[in-house]
């Protein structure tokens, strides 16, 4: 299902059109699922956590984006700025992820973490709100063209 803003992205360079497929979406969407689950697991240590919420978030975003027809081309992030058209989210839910986003980066690229308890509440909260969202979607259409 195209959508006009995404397809600025694709004339940009940030997004490749490319036809949604089940088998992928369905993998993105149990992985998310799953590592979503286990990100609650107050036994596992805080950054286990956030590591599992962040990854279940991006898996999440990602089928969302594939579900329209969407792929990043170089650029992460680019899936949780994408939320306010793929599903319809807030902005407030793209700035959560983008802040997990920008913390993920810090502790594996240059090895600083600092465990923040509410920017991970946070995290968990608008990763299950995709969640529903995408599980919302459905199947994805056998009659969908790649955006343009």
């Amino acid at each position: 299902m195209p959508l006009p803003e995404l397809d600025n992205l694709v004339r940009t360079g940030v997004l490749k059109a490319e036809p949604p497929d089940q088998r992928e979406f369905d993998s993105l969407v149990q992985s998310g699922q799953h590592r979503l689950t286990d990100a609650g697991n107050k036994a596992l240590s805080f950054e286990s956590r956030f590591d599992l919420a962040y990854n279940a978030a991006h898996a999440l975003s990602l089928a969302a984006m594939r579900w329209h027809g969407y792929r990043p081309d170089k650029q992460r992030f680019v899936v949780f700025q994408a939320l306010v058209h793929t599903l319809s989210l807030a902005p407030e839910m793209a700035r959560i992820l983008d802040k997990s986003h920008s913390r993920r980066n810090l502790a594996e690229y240059e090895g600083y973490f600092d465990p923040d308890l509410r920017l991970l509440d946070e995290l968990l909260a608008a990763t299950n709100i995709v969640r529903k969202e995408v599980e919302k979607l459905g199947p994805v259409a056998k009659s969908q063209k790649p955006a343009r």
